[in-house]
């Protein structure tokens, strides 16, 4: 329908956990077959619907490297032809990039020295990958706080998008379906809020006439509702039934999107498809907000206060061993050379400990994150050693080795990601 004034913005995270993918096709052959397929589907309907469809695709800088590896490509080679899929991505002009974090990190939860590195890795990845780098940035798990702004705007983002239910419009109007900036210490950026409930409509199952009727019902209830109104969905796009259903025609991108499109297409539709960057470049922010520290809405949890992730003192153990290790990298690092090129290995393993996977499954996946803080700290201490060996007694003492948590922990059985 021409002169609408509702645009949406269709988002999709794409994610595995450091050597999933191969842990994967080893153990589970049909599950491997099931996700691998999840990331081919988008590139290939938007390609169906160069005309209508608008897709938002995000993937994490381990998942990117796992699809980069001719180990992964080989193995998955009957299944799908990945560099050819790659490049299908980097063609796709209907397709806006979204980055994260390189490993997938809660970055409320990881010391804030390592956000840059976080997210420069992930953008090299990307560019790698694709040709092509990401303008909008997806916080994994959609754990967020306000503190990270500078940092996204120095790596080159220029918009975030944040679960609804954490803004906080300085105005103190409610309204999900508008762009914010967002500013910390003076620098700001461009904020668009997810809708909590069409997003989780959207990852379990929906359909086209269904979801234009809950949308124009929302926006006739919204604050301002003959203004533009952008309503932005977000899910997992490989996790659930719903996107691993292998027949098409019962699954997200043949149930709803393609019956969608085709509606959008006949021009009988009052929704109008949309990516984020052009949508904020012809509508720019006017309004201001702030954004409560949290994550999004996991089982149980409300998301507010990270407790899938952070909940069992376990857990938290955990964590404060990865930031303990990150700071002794630092510490190191000011002793012997930056940018500390013996340590590069250190440094690898210390993100990808990072992953929020190893700590989203309770204490199960714990081991995977010990299987990598074990043998860094096992670097950093033959550093610490070679500094020891060199110094004076005083700065010996204090680059001795320390105790290696997690060591002796089994690791368990490959399992698909969140």
């Amino acid at each position: 329908m021409t002169g609408s004034t509702i645009f949406h913005a269709l988002g999709l995270h794409m994610h595995q956990p450091p050597g999933n993918l191969r842990l994967l096709i080893e153990a589970n052959p049909e599950e491997a077959e099931q996700i691998i397929r999840c990331y081919e589907r988008p590139v290939r309907y938007a390609a169906r619907y160069p005309d209508t469809a608008r897709l938002h695709v995000g993937f994490s800088g381990v998942l990117l490297e796992q699809l980069l590896d001719p180990d992964i490509v080989d193995r998955y080679r009957h299944i799908l032809d990945i560099p050819e899929m790659l490049d299908g991505y980097a063609r796709a002009e209907n397709i806006e990039l979204i980055g994260m974090g390189h490993s997938h990190p809660i970055f409320p939860l990881i010391p804030q020295a390592d956000w840059p590195e976080q997210l420069a890795r992930a953008r090299a990845a990307m560019l790698r990958a694709f040709g092509r780098t990401a303008l909008g940035f997806w916080p994994p798990e959609m754990a967020f706080t306000m503190e990270m702004v500078p940092a996204l705007v120095e790596a080159g983002y220029h918009y975030l998008v944040v679960d609804g239910v954490q803004v906080r419009p300085e105005d103190g109007i409610t309204d999900a379906f508008r762009p914010y900036q967002v500013c910390h210490e003076g620098v700001c950026i461009t904020l668009v809020p997810r809708d909590r409930d069409l997003s989780k409509a959207q990852e379990h199952g929906l359909d086209a006439n269904w979801f234009q009727n809950d949308v124009r019902w929302r926006v006739g209830d919204s604050p301002r509702p003959h203004e533009s109104r952008l309503v932005t969905t977000w899910s997992d796009g490989e996790n659930g039934g719903w996107f691993r259903q292998t027949r098409e025609g019962s699954g997200f991108f043949g149930y709803f999107f393609a019956p969608y499109m085709e509606q959008v297409r006949g021009g009988e539709y009052p929704i109008t498809p949309v990516s984020l960057s052009a949508y904020l470049a012809d509508n720019p922010p006017v309004a201001q907000a702030q954004v409560q520290t949290g994550a999004w809405s996991v089982g149980p949890t409300a998301g507010y206060d990270r407790a899938q992730w952070s909940g069992s003192e376990r857990q938290r153990a955990a964590a404060t061993a990865v930031s303990d290790l990150s700071a002794r990298y630092w510490d190191l690092c000011e002793r012997l050379s930056a940018p500390c090129p013996a340590l590069e290995h250190a440094r690898t393993l210390i993100l990808e400990a990072q992953t929020s996977c190893f700590l989203f499954w309770g204490e199960a996946w714990l081991p995977h994150l010990y299987a990598r803080t074990v043998p860094a700290a096992a670097q950093l201490d033959a550093a610490a050693a070679t500094l020891r060996d060199a110094a004076p007694p005083a700065l010996a003492e204090a680059v001795s080795p320390q105790t290696n948590p997690g060591a002796g922990v089994s690791t368990p059985a490959a399992g698909s990601a969140r």
